[in-house]
């Protein structure tokens, strides 16, 4: 696998990741309860921040992590059973996002995750005042979405042990950096004096446009994984017999 291909996997898995949609619906909230005077408002953007920090912190773990694990297990090369494992489950998640990722509710369109914790995180995240607290709510909103974002990481991962040691560290600040895209915008359009409402009316307008884009774009990731890695060492092993 050259280099093109492999950093191009690592951007396509961040964008996936990026899609996702609760650590920037709570870092909306986050914003919203704090917002109003010129003293509130600062201290919203000091929230926000040490919230953006946990995502990031929580996100270059998880793939670090990841990576490291397949390291371990994969010394020389990975088998064309781990690029098929994880092919597999990035299709069907991507046909989990089509089908479940937002759902009706009485209250309206909802994300999928459970409502007692939706409750809790957002009770949590309302009654935040200190950074500390909000930089812990960012690493638990990665953790908490952590059954989308495995497939996006795991790919993201066997493409980052193609890699020498140096040029790893750039892959998962790659990862990492485009990942965390979506709420630095969010925050940077909050600090720009844009009004919350419109970028909440943003995000509804075109919610069901990111579910699709990122469902599709799981299926992409998991189709060429499983064309480009399995089937192509399958051929190359049935031409050598």
């Amino acid at each position: 696998m050259d280099y093109p291909t492999i950093f191009g996997i690592i951007g396509l898995a961040a964008l996936i990741h990026a899609s996702f949609q609760l650590s920037i619906s709570m870092v909306t909230l986050l914003s919203g309860h704090s917002l109003g005077s010129k003293a509130k408002a600062s201290r919203a953007l000091h929230l926000a921040g040490a919230f953006f920090a946990g995502v990031v912190v929580m996100t270059m773990l998880f793939v670090s992590f990841l990576a490291y694990l397949a390291t371990q297990l994969f010394p020389h090369s990975v088998p064309a059973l781990a690029w098929s494992a994880v092919a597999g489950i990035s299709i069907g998640l991507g046909v989990a996002v089509w089908a479940f990722y937002y759902r009706r509710t009485k209250v309206g369109t909802t994300l999928w995750i459970p409502r007692p914790m939706a409750r809790f995180l957002s009770e949590r995240t309302k009654a935040t005042t200190f950074g500390a607290e909000s930089f812990s709510l960012g690493l638990v909103s990665v953790i908490a979405e952590g059954i989308f974002i495995i497939a996006p990481a795991s790919a993201a991962a066997l493409a980052l042990t193609q890699l020498p040691a140096p040029l790893q560290l750039v892959g998962i600040a790659l990862y990492t950096g485009v990942a965390s895209l979506g709420i630095l915008v969010v925050i940077m359009l909050i600090g720009g004096g844009h009004k919350l409402s419109r970028i909440q009316k943003w995000r509804e307008d075109n919610k069901r446009f990111m579910q699709f884009a990122a469902g599709s774009a799981l299926l992409v990731l998991g189709f060429y994984m499983y064309v480009n890695e399995v089937v192509a060492a399958v051929t190359t092993v049935t031409g050598g017999l």
